[in-house]
């Protein structure tokens, strides 16, 4: 019983520790000289005068992660597998030490995924995530309309410019990646209309709606989604913390109501004494 009630002890002042905001930042000054280290990884010539350093250096920061995710799993147990952030940062920390990862240029380019730990770290950066995350949801309705619009437009540029364009419009595939550059704006009127127009005037009537539907309208409307699910998860963290401090002013109103009552029924019974007395020698 007495050890069981020591490893707790320990379990829970290894858990403070860990939330302490000094080694919070220490992570995130971590990770952003990580973040650095990978980046000199891909000069010749940094590799060259100081690849042996730049290596072990690395190989520092990838042991404190190590370090600080077992250090996390003995103190929360099994509840560090409760909080998707921990898991997160237990897949990113696992990619990086994976046997292969030293090997195969791939993995070893997925060591960056690193710097994306910055994010469970950071308070107002999980708050962002989280909030795009709400806004999914809805998001995949407009993915869906955006989907619909797409092939009712590949359908109709591939049946209406496939004969003169085949290297923009040949195929299903080829018109839709020709539409989403044109709604990305990257070189649509110079690049594919003008030229398209050239050989069909009129063809300004299909590509000037696709672009006010697409980028305008539907494009604005994911982005109307994100910034509302934004406000909304922090118009539930400003409420959470008012209802935190309205609990905390009421409990102490409470204590002092307590109080007053306390002394104030103290000299009315004192008081109540004195005038007993005349009346009972009446």
């Amino acid at each position: 019983m007495t050890g069981q009630g020591t490893d707790m002890t320990f379990r829970d002042r290894l858990a403070a520790f860990l939330e302490l905001p000094l080694v919070g930042n220490g992570i995130i000054a971590v990770i952003l000289f990580n973040a650095v280290l990978l980046g000199m990884e891909t000069s010749d010539e940094l590799m060259a005068d100081f690849g042996p350093l730049i290596r072990a250096l690395d190989l520092a920061c990838l042991s404190i992660f190590v370090t600080e995710i077992a250090l996390k799993l003995v103190a929360y147990g099994p509840r560090f597998f409760r909080s998707g952030w921990n898991i997160f940062d237990f897949v990113i920390v696992g990619i990086a030490i994976l046997p292969g990862a030293q090997t195969f240029s791939v993995l070893r380019a997925l060591r960056i995924l690193r710097i994306l730990r910055v994010i469970s770290v950071a308070p107002r950066l999980r708050r962002v995530v989280e909030g795009f995350v709400t806004a999914l949801p809805g998001m995949g309705s407009v993915f869906l309309l955006m989907a619909i619009i797409f092939y009712i437009g590949s359908v109709m540029a591939t049946k209406l410019f496939s004969n003169s364009f085949p290297e923009w419009f040949g195929d299903l595939g080829q018109s839709a990646y020709s539409l989403f550059q044109i709604m990305t704006l990257e070189s649509w009127s110079m690049g594919i209309v003008r030229p398209v127009m050239e050989i069909y005037p009129f063809a300004w009537a299909f590509f000037v709606p696709f672009i006010l539907l697409t980028t305008f309208a539907v494009v604005n409307l994911l982005v109307g989604l994100i910034v509302n699910s934004m406000q909304d998860a922090h118009s539930e963290e400003a409420n959470a913390t008012t209802d935190a401090y309205r609990d905390e002013v009421l409990g102490r109103l409470a204590a002092i109501e307590a109080r007053l009552e306390a002394r104030a029924g103290t000299p009315r019974d004192t008081t109540a004494e004195p005038n007993e007395a005349p009346h009972a020698g009446e």
